[in-house]
């Protein structure tokens, strides 16, 4: 029985990994489509970024 539960949080902590990694990516492309839009839209004579 012990195997059977180490086996299923195993997969449980994989899964959540996997999802975590794959959200961290989209959001990662996100913050890139931003940062490309504002540096080709960006107010002539002013900074692209705000920081």
């Amino acid at each position: 029985m012990v195997p059977l539960l180490l086996v299923l949080l195993l997969i449980l902590v994989l899964f959540g990994t996997g999802f975590a990694v794959e959200a961290l990516w989209y959001i990662a492309l996100a913050v890139l489509v931003l940062w490309v839009l504002g540096f080709l839209f960006h107010g002539s004579g002013s900074r692209w970024y705000r920081w």
